[in-house]
Parts: structure tokens; sequence; C-alpha cells
């Protein structure tokens, strides 16, 4: 699994220091994380992902060439003709799309989306498209019927290194391209405590697995 850490914004060249292999950035105007201004200069091994919430498609590829994104999330009601105009738009980018699980999930949801994206993202539903502090029953993702990469995300933190191992060995984790962290390592909204990042990292990432990454 690879490491996202989301909702950059205070103190982005620190974290990038850590090596996560995707760094998010929000560009929703409503949320307390949201990135504005000039973006710090990134080592190229990093993945800079755009996060949006049904944004126009003129803006969101305004924000992709402005801020040179790898990748787009889209939180919101987007749908597969968006991600379709889009990816023509931006033949380059990655696009995850987002979904968000509470107790349960129709896995249906999925499917006009298997082939004009390129990840999903699983969330915990909440009053906020995404950032709520708190993760969904996992286990739902035993039924995941995609072969499709994803990301997990909602609410994981430092506390959930025993979870998270015995995640792995669960035919949920599959597929599970990325871990997806953001509020359970904050200071204050945007501004990331650079040391219990690092220990998680230590936690849930092999060296070796961050080198290979890197060299590739």
């Amino acid at each position: 699994m690879k490491l996202k850490i989301c909702g950059m914004n205070k103190n982005t060249t620190e974290v990038s220091k850590l090596e996560p292999h995707y760094l998010g950035f929000i560009f929703w105007k409503s949320s307390k994380r949201c990135f504005e201004g000039i973006m710090p200069k990134l080592p190229k091994h990093i993945k800079k992902v755009g996060v949006f919430v049904n944004e126009t498609i003129a803006e969101t590829t305004n924000k992709i060439n402005s801020h040179q994104l790898n990748l787009v999330q889209l939180h919101g009601n987007e749908t597969p003709e968006y991600c379709t105009k889009l990816k023509q738009l931006n033949p380059d980018i990655k696009i995850i799309k987002v979904f968000s699980i509470k107790n349960d999930f129709n896995f249906k949801n999925v499917t006009p989306f298997e082939t004009v994206c390129d990840f999903y993202l699983f969330d915990t539903k909440g009053k906020l498209p995404g950032g709520n502090g708190y993760s969904f029953d996992w286990s739902v993702l035993n039924d995941y019927p995609s072969t499709k990469p994803y990301f997990l995300s909602g609410g994981i933190g430092l506390n959930d290194t025993a979870k998270i191992n015995e995640f792995k060995n669960t035919k949920a984790a599959n597929f599970c391209y990325a871990l997806d962290i953001n509020s359970k390592f904050e200071i204050e909204p945007g501004l990331k405590h650079i040391d219990a990042l690092q220990e998680f990292k230590t936690q849930n990432f092999k060296t070796d697995d961050i080198k290979n990454h890197l060299n590739k």
C-alpha cells in the first residue's frame, strides 16, 4: 500500500520531507483546509492530488494547469460524463472518484465509473464530503466486486496500526492501493503534526517499499 497525506496547506514542505507517495490539496472553498496561493516546489516523485467537490470542469482544469496536478479527487456528485470530459481535456491526469460509506454500500454505484476513472476512494459518510474524522466498517469492502485499485480513507490515525495490519490480511485489502490520512494528524486544520506522521509511516510502511517507489 502507498501513503497519501491529504489536506495540505500550512507546512507542506516539511511534510514532503517524509516522502509520502501522494500529497492532497483541497480546492473546495468551504473546507477549513482549502488551499490558496502558490504551491511550494515538491520533489517530482511525490504526486500532487487536487481535491474537488462539484467544481466546474473549467475551474478544475484551471487548477490542474496552474498547480501542475497529477491527479484529481472528485468528492461530489460528479457523473461519468463529467469524468469523461475532464479526461478528454486533461489526458495526462489520473481521476480518483470518491464514494462514501456508512454501515453498508451498494457497489452497483461504482459500475458506471469503471471505464472513466483510474482509482476509487472509499471514505466515511458524514455531514461533510470528506474529513469527517471517523472511520467506517472496512469489512464492507469484502464485497468489493471490481479489480480497480482504491484508496482507503476516513479517520485513519496512529491508533489504527493493529486494525490496518488485520485489514491487510482480508479479502477487502486485495485491491487497496493506498491509505489516505488527514485530520487525525493535525495540530489545526491544514497544519500537520510531523512527528505523528513519521510514526504512522514507520509503523505501517516498509522502508524498502518507499525506496522501490522512489526509484521507479
